[in-house]
């Protein structure tokens, strides 16, 4: 039974889906990291929010762990590339709180524009200063988001409907999108000269880090106001600080800061700033929609492999899950299969390609392909999966090229994995017999049709007489029972292929012993 640790303080439903899918779960909010070092290892999954750090050290004592779902969408606390070097799978719930989120960011605009904070404030005092707390409208003023994807698209939305004119400055956004929002894709300097209000909605990345920096602040429109509920650290806030004492810049909203908890920022203290404990997310609806929404991402994953809103690796929905599977061990087995038979004397790999034909052509092949990357790699280096193939491959200089075949095939589906190394290129393909039982069907273009083992033994060797006798009497001499025997040509005379599973492992005084027949050009042990 999969085994799942809550470290953050979720939704007791959650706990409930947990245990409803048959998965064992414990709550324990609030865990010191040594705390936390000391138990991991007894897990199969690890559900969070922004408390827990799950870091490098953490995942060097979690040998089970195949799973980290964040609930919510920033995974600023998780060690992405240390999570994917070790093969753990993680996630976060990126719609859960998009509406919350944006609605907090047209809040604080709000907020902002009619100084409503400091209002409140000062009424409260006893004090009626109606002609101090002169706001401005926001109709038709210029909204200029930076960032235009699942929060800034709704951001957007609402800010047309309160008939704003909207620019947006995000790479990814499409001219089609742009129209069906109503908003104006521009580059970033246009959009700092002409916005009345700048709104943040980027994730916190080495391109985004002080995106609104000193010299970025500095060519803003005078009088712009700034709102950022997105992460802390893409605004230069001592810059923000000097522009707003400066008068440059009307006035700031800040949900999120560079370091939290926030208690102390060059931005408190003045006026016209607005600032809310990282609340973006903090509705009963939000909170609620992302601790489920992760309680059933991890459930799927453990149980099904489904894969849903993956930081690390290609999604698999929980419907194409069991259509994939048999195709995944499929692809596994044929990368282990050609991996096992690259010898160290011919070189590094340095080239697979992966073709996909008849209905394999029409699937999810990213998935496909790592799984054959993941049985490739395992005889080159221990922990891989499909999480971490691909880094693997291209740590290790290997070129993955991947096709999907519209054209006609003799078999209704088929994987074909080629692998190029400094001196040969060989390939190895297969098909799902009665639509689940992998089976190689070709092997370097040479048909051979034959079930994966567990254990086998591979020869090449000249199509001659007496070759095949030698090689039983060989195996028979040694104690090795032969449980299947398949063979192939190219041609009568030619390279000939025999593939043979047996019931144990082939001893390497044994295989020495091949390598020494007549005729024998290669023999190589199999494991499965």
């Amino acid at each position: 039974m999969p085994k799942v640790l809550i470290s953050d303080k979720l939704s007791p439903a959650a706990v409930e889906i947990f245990r409803n899918r048959g998965i064992e779960v414990d709550l324990k909010p609030g865990l010191s990291p040594a705390e936390l070092r000391a138990v991991i290892g007894g897990y199969d999954g690890l559900a969070i929010r922004s408390a827990t750090k799950v870091t490098r050290e953490l995942l060097d004592v979690a040998p089970r762990l195949k799973v980290v779902g964040r609930a919510g969408i920033g995974v600023d606390n998780v060690d992405i590339r240390s999570a994917t070097s070790r093969g753990v799978v993680v996630m976060n719930t990126p719609h859960g709180n998009t509406i919350t989120t944006a609605e907090h960011a047209i809040a604080m605009m709000f907020a902002l524009a009619r100084q409503i904070p400091e209002a409140s404030v000062s009424t409260k005092a006893g004090n009626w200063e109606k002609n101090r707390f002169m706001g401005v409208e926001l109709t038709a003023k210029t909204l200029g988001l930076i960032g235009c994807g699942n929060i800034g698209s709704i951001v957007a939305d609402r800010a047309v409907g309160l008939r704003m004119r909207v620019l947006a400055y995000d790479p990814y956004l499409s001219e089609k999108k742009a129209l069906d929002l109503g908003v104006e894709k521009t580059d970033l300097d246009t959009l700092l000269a002409r916005a009345d209000f700048i709104t943040l909605h980027t994730p916190l990345t080495d391109a985004t880090r002080n995106i609104l920096s000193q010299q970025a602040l500095a060519a803003t429109k005078p009088g712009v106001r700034i709102i950022n509920c997105a992460r802390g650290g893409l605004l230069d806030e001592g810059a923000l600080a000097d522009a707003i004492r400066s008068g440059h810049v009307a006035g700031a909203a800040l949900d999120v800061f560079e370091t939290e908890p926030a208690t102390a920022s060059p931005l408190f203290g003045l006026e016209n700033v607005v600032c809310t404990p990282h609340l973006g997310a903090a509705t009963a609806e939000a909170q609620e929609n992302v601790a489920l929404q992760v309680a059933e991402q991890i459930s799927d994953f453990l149980l099904t492999g489904a894969v849903t809103n993956a930081i690390n690796m290609a999604s698999v929905s929980a419907e194409d899950a069991p259509r994939l599977k048999p195709y995944l061990e499929l692809c596994r087995l044929l990368g282990a299969f050609a991996g096992q038979l690259t010898q160290a004397s011919e070189g590094a790999i340095h080239k697979v390609s992966i073709e996909y034909e008849g209905q394999a052509a029409a699937l999810n092949h990213r998935p496909l392909t790592a799984a054959a990357l993941s049985g490739l790699m395992s005889p080159l280096m221990e922990g891989v999966n499909m999480v971490n193939a691909s880094v693997a491959a291209r740590d290790h200089g290997i070129d993955v090229a991947e096709t999907a075949h519209d054209r006609p095939t003799e078999y209704l589906t088929l994987v074909r994995v080629s692998v190029e190394t400094g001196t040969l290129s060989r390939s190895v393909s297969g098909t799902l017999f009665a639509g689940s039982r992998p089976r190689i069907v070709e092997i370097k273009g040479i048909k051979v049709e034959a079930d994966f083992a567990p254990h086998m033994l591979y020869v090449t060797n000249q199509d001659k007489p007496g070759f095949i006798g030698r090689f039983g009497a060989t195996l028979a001499g040694a104690g090795l029972n032969i449980a299947t025997f398949h063979l192939g040509r190219a041609n009568q005379g030619g390279d000939a292929i025999c593939l043979v599973s047996l019931d144990e492992s082939v001893p390497e005084d044994v295989l020495a012993m091949v390598r020494t027949l007549p005729l024998v050009v290669q023999a190589t042990g199999l494991a499965f």
